[in-house]
């Protein structure tokens, strides 16, 4: 037998050629192809985009919008306070709700108890607004000076009481935990436009409504079943938006690269004897982040901004964490190709207090959402981005707790609930769906958190039935086993 040097045979398994000819063909070239890219390319508004990754025959059609943004207000907004106006409920304040309403409904554990279940009609004033003469309250000026490019869904429903099962159903399509984010959806089927920013970004924020509210867990955003690359990077609030996004003192850029390419050739070697697809994941990764070190921070420095927008998105837009940056921030990612931006804002759960909460919650939101559509529409990019704005579920008509002229509080309610999209694929001006007069039952056009995924991957060019990923046996998909479009929404 014929000795083999082991330093040989080891700088052999690094050999380039080598690797590729024992290697898994395209996939480990394509990896190579990624690696040796140019790690200096600008990531500005104003460079190429390319698609990086992604399915082969995706999309499925032709797009409409070639990304999201989905604003997330966790806690579940009072439709009936915002959006649904039932003024003919003022003559039943008070009153009990009818059973005939009701209709049998479970109750969660914090109004089972309750002796009495009294109407609350809203105390907000509501009017019409714009050439489609959509109405909306009066916590919500901004939103009505749009109100021409929203379409609003006020049929929406979900099958999850509670707050965790309700936010991880509308989120992934299930309401156990582990299955892939919608953000992890599109990231595997579509890829990403730009190699320096990851394709699926989250920003999260707490309002001034109930600060108290919710928490949220990572796995909201995570890939699931999916490889791990597919998984949201979340910005972080304060310090350094990614960690470890500077260099320590002493490690410029040309150490880091060789550091970095060393590392990659260890677990090059690793992937040869194990074949795990994640260690090809954390190669790619790494050198994702390597490339974030450049285009992050000039990503995240609003300097540059116009007075007239950082104005337009109000007082707190140059405070990073606060709803009004990340929706300015949600712009940025957008016009540099990140495929889906999810913002989660926290403070809506209000099952008491709720005036006064859901006046301090709309302070911090409505400028900015309002504002990120017309900073859109000005820069062309609503022609081809779609914004989704809604919680996982809605309140109840009857009051949580005491009833007064001035407070009340409002429990959660999966059976009807309002949310409002803008933006490419869908029809402006527009209202669908319908409640009953006590805004507790739908009575027009109902339409499910499956329904709902399959039109926004719909706009995105992918049947929602061919989007599928195989894992103990079965096709997993995003929207599970159902599913059905939304056309009159779609333009």
């Amino acid at each position: 037998m014929d000795f083999v040097d082991p330093v040989l045979q080891l700088q052999d398994t690094i050999n380039r050629r080598t690797f590729l000819k024992r290697g898994s063909g395209l996939g480990l070239a394509a990896l190579f192809t990624m690696i040796g890219t140019d790690s200096w390319a600008s990531s500005g508004p104003a460079q190429k985009f390319q698609q990086v990754g992604g399915l082969p025959g995706l999309p499925h059609f032709t797009p409409k919008a070639k990304r999201v943004i989905y604003l997330h207000q966790s806690g579940a907004p009072s439709q009936m306070d915002l959006f649904d106006p039932k003024p003919e409920l003022e003559k039943y304040r008070g009153k009990e709700l009818p059973d005939s309403i009701r209709n049998g409904q479970r109750l969660t554990g914090m109004t089972s108890g309750q002796k009495s279940f009294p109407v609350a009609p809203t105390i907000f004033k509501f009017q019409e607004h714009g050439e489609s003469g959509q109405v909306v309250s009066e916590l919500l000026p901004h939103l009505a000076s749009v109100i021409d490019e929203v379409c609003f869904i006020k049929s929406m429903n979900t099958e999850a009481i509670n707050h965790d099962p309700a936010i991880t159903f509308l989120q992934t399509g299930s309401q156990l935990a582990g299955r892939p984010s919608m953000g992890a959806w599109m990231s595997y089927g579509l890829g990403t436009q730009n190699k320096d920013l990851p394709a699926f970004v989250v920003l999260t924020s707490i309002g001034h409504g109930n600060t108290n509210d919710q928490p949220l867990y990572d796995r909201l955003w995570g890939s699931g079943f999916l490889p791990t690359e597919h998984q949201g990077v979340k910005f972080r609030n304060t310090g350094d938006p990614v960690l470890y996004i500077s260099d320590p003192e002493g490690i410029d850029r040309a150490t880091r690269r060789d550091m970095l390419t060393e590392i990659a050739n260890l677990n090059k070697i690793r992937l040869l004897s194990a074949r795990d697809p994640e260690i090809s994941t954390r190669i790619s990764q790494y050198e994702l982040a390597f490339r974030m070190q450049a285009s992050v921070p000039e990503l995240t420095d609003i300097s540059k901004e116009p007075s007239s927008v950082i104005e337009m998105y109000g007082p707190h837009v140059k405070t990073p964490g606060t709803y009004a940056y990340n929706c300015l921030l949600a712009r940025r990612l957008s016009e540099r190709g990140v495929r889906f931006v999810q913002l989660y804002h926290r403070g809506w759960d209000q099952h008491g207090d709720l005036p006064n909460q859901i006046r301090r919650q709309c302070d911090d939101t409505d400028q900015p959402s309002a504002a990120l559509i017309k900073d859109l529409k000005q820069r062309g990019l609503l022609d081809d981005t779609l914004v989704v704005w809604g919680g996982e579920f809605g309140r109840t008509v009857y009051s949580q707790g005491n009833l007064s002229m001035t407070d009340y509080g409002r429990d959660h309610h999966p059976r009807c609930f309002t949310i409002w999209m803008a933006g490419a694929g869908i029809k402006k001006g527009v209202t669908y769906g319908k409640t009953d007069d006590y805004s507790y039952n739908i009575v027009e056009n109902p339409v499910g958190v499956h329904d709902l995924h399959a039109t926004i991957l719909h706009i995105l060019g992918i049947d929602h039935k061919r989007l599928t990923f195989r894992y103990q046996g079965r096709d997993f998909r995003l929207t599970d086993v159902s599913g059905e479009l939304v056309h009159a929404v779609m333009a």
